[in-house]
């Protein structure tokens, strides 16, 4: 895996990750690409065994986006807008385009924005657990609450583990997978460990697309997309039959026994569920 920096909207660093030197075709041509965008809160790890897995046969490459992973954190530009261009900037800098994207949650969201305002640069879309609709003001509020009630600093990662993956009041059954998610998105400091985003980034990030619906964007995606659900994940299979028929090329795949995290926490079953569409969309 080797870092390669990209310059995002208004100038800020953002740091990409390739997972294998890109592989080439017969006749010695690099093989298409892919760029991967991850949820809020998330870092381009999370994708680390997805793009491994893609690195055998395609030019795998995923983000950290502003405010995430090793990326620069702003004191402000967390808008859709932001989001977009620096998507934007990646696929044209690292001569990625015309991509297929991979996103998930928030990342599936600025995936298909892209796609519906530069179709020139994205060749097929796949969004991983993502709802069209809006979820409102008090799913806002909810996660101000939340995140007031990280009992910050963690004295150790397995404290980490345990509080996201048994103990954490605001989540219905213990999820082990959901504990190793948010290990990845601590660092150590003088007093413990800590995210390394900023809460108050995260949730300023997420104000700017809660409150809207997204189907008008979702309808003018032209490429080829696939809607990927994990049936215990926040989009719901009613929602995501929805998406797939408003998307003019639209697909559906779920996952069993996944939830929100599908893709980290069930990578064999994720690659199953994409690789059909991949192979269709990815052949000469």
């Amino acid at each position: 895996m080797r870092r390669i920096d990209v310059t995002g909207a208004g100038g800020v660093r953002l740091a990409a990750w390739e997972f294998a030197d890109p592989p080439k075709t017969g006749d010695g041509e690099q093989t298409p690409g892919l760029l991967l965008l991850h949820g809020l809160m998330g870092r381009a790890s999370h994708w680390a065994p997805t793009a491994r897995l893609l690195a055998e046969r395609h030019r795998a490459v995923a983000l950290d986006q502003r405010g995430h992973g090793q990326s620069d954190k702003p004191a402000d530009g967390y808008t859709r807008e932001a989001y977009i261009d620096d998507a934007e900037a990646a696929l044209e800098q690292l001569g990625l385009a015309p991509a297929v994207l991979i996103g998930h949650a928030m990342g599936a969201l600025t995936a298909w924005q892209l796609a519906a305002k530069r179709p020139d640069l994205v060749r097929a879309l796949i969004i991983c657990d993502m709802r069209a609709s809006a979820l409102g003001a008090a799913s806002q509020r909810e996660w101000e609450n939340w995140f007031k009630s990280w009992p910050l600093p963690f004295a150790t990662l397995a404290d980490v583990r345990k509080w996201f993956g048994e103990d954490d009041p605001w989540v219905e059954r213990p999820n082990p997978a959901r504990g190793e998610f948010y290990v990845e998105v601590m660092t150590e400091s003088p007093d413990g460990w800590r995210p390394v985003f900023k809460p108050e980034h995260m949730l300023r990030s997420r104000e700017t697309w809660v409150y809207d619906a997204h189907w008008e964007e979702l309808a003018q995606v032209r490429c080829p997309t696939l809607v990927v659900r994990g049936l215990d994940g926040e989009l719901g299979r009613a929602e995501a039959q929805e998406m797939v028929r408003v998307l003019p090329h639209g697909q559906y795949a779920e996952v069993p026994d996944a939830d929100h995290f599908l893709h980290h926490a069930q990578p064999e079953a994720w690659r199953a569920a994409i690789e059909p569409f991949l192979t269709a969309v990815l052949s000469p």
